[in-house]
């Protein structure tokens, strides 16, 4: 069993018990988030497609943690023009774990 799930306009294969890393959601740590953007439910041999979701479907997972990505290092160089940019970004995620489909 599982499901395709679109959380913050990207998309997640969702299974039961499964700990997933998405952006940044605005929920407490040890809250509940209802995800209910799914887009094919997939129950053994029976799939459904959504036509954008599917209808009376949604999963229900736990905030375990937020936190932030490694830095990523973004450099911009012009040769001969004495032009150089450093920067660094680190991008935050939270952790969920599904539970309910």
């Amino acid at each position: 069993m599982y499901a395709i799930v679109d959380i913050s306009g990207q998309q997640f294969k969702a299974e039961p018990n499964v700990v997933l890393r998405v952006p940044l959601l605005d929920v407490e740590e040890g809250g509940e988030v209802t995800l209910d953007k799914v887009l094919v439910w997939a129950d053994g041999d029976a799939v459904e497609f959504g036509r954008p979701t599917v209808e009376g479907k949604s999963l229900t997972a736990e905030v375990l943690r937020h936190g932030k990505d490694k830095k990523i290092i973004v450099f911009k160089k012009k040769r001969r023009k004495k032009y150089r940019r450093k920067n660094g970004h680190r991008q935050q995620f939270t952790e969920i774990r599904l539970r309910e489909f």
